[in-house]
């Protein structure tokens, strides 16, 4: 999470903590006061502080066992989907492929320079992952990510690319810039992206980008385990899928 900073550009610590305290509840569902503070190492009084802080602006709920986020949170989440709008349309088409293709289906955009799940739906023969809405995930080791950023205006995709670490999550992923610039005009050429097992061995992924313009709004994608997805089925069947899925997407945004 980006850190929080005041009008001078200095980090705010008490924010910093306020916001390290709800990420580790929306891991961890409920935790007491002493586990809270060895977890994220500050003392119980300053993390006594900030529990009771967001216990009066109702953002936590205080119970006989612990902590746990308040139902305000579902508010605040819904006022966030509602702002990237045409969010109906995109979970509809992100349902229907998970149905059609009964794999895992995703909707992601670009902040911070990840991509981040904004719609997710699990068909009858999906492999769980650990993807959820509103969690990160790199760029250039997903087919979300790498159709994205090769659809961006060339000075953030530059931007983007700069900040990349390359951590090199399988032996399939792409460890150097010049590798992914590459790619990226493969992505534009053919219309979609693919994740061959870059980002989680034995998982292969392929995505389209959804455009408005001159601007990628997202991307839509479906994943599936190596078994399933072989090359024929990826380039083929699946990759029209989420072309179909994004052009649909792109024509409600256009006419809405």
């Amino acid at each position: 999470m980006a850190t929080p900073m005041d009008e001078t550009g200095r980090r705010i610590r008490g924010v910093q903590i306020a916001f390290s305290i709800i990420d580790l509840l929306q891991t961890e569902n409920k935790q007491t006061l002493t586990e809270i503070a060895d977890d994220l190492g500050h003392s119980k009084s300053t993390i006594h502080s900030h529990l009771k802080t967001l216990v009066d602006q109702e953002v936590l709920v205080p119970e006989e066992d612990g902590y746990r986020l308040s139902l305000r949170i579902l508010d605040m989440a819904k006022h966030v989907r509602d702002q990237v709008g045409n969010y109906d349309v995109i979970e509809k088409e992100v349902d229907e492929l998970a149905t059609e293709t009964g794999e895992i289906a995703h909707f992601g955009i670009e902040e911070y320079g990840q991509v981040s799940y904004f719609c997710k739906a699990m068909g009858s023969r999906a492999v769980e992952t650990a993807s959820r809405v509103g969690t990160q995930q790199p760029m250039y080791s997903t087919s979300l990510g790498k159709t994205i950023l090769a659809h961006l205006p060339s000075e953030k995709q530059e931007q983007i690319v700069a900040k990349c670490n390359f951590e090199q999550k399988t032996q399939q992923t792409i460890t150097a810039p010049e590798e992914l610039y590459e790619e990226f005009q493969t992505i534009v050429e053919r219309g979609y992206g693919i994740d061959n097992e870059e980002n989680i061995q034995g998982l292969r992924c392929v995505a389209a980008p959804v455009k408005n313009e001159n601007t990628v709004l997202g991307a839509v994608s479906v994943s599936g385990p190596t078994s399933r997805f072989t090359e024929d089925r990826l380039h083929d069947e699946l990759a029209d899928y989420v072309c179909r899925a994004a052009n649909v997407i792109e024509l409600n945004t256009k006419f809405s």
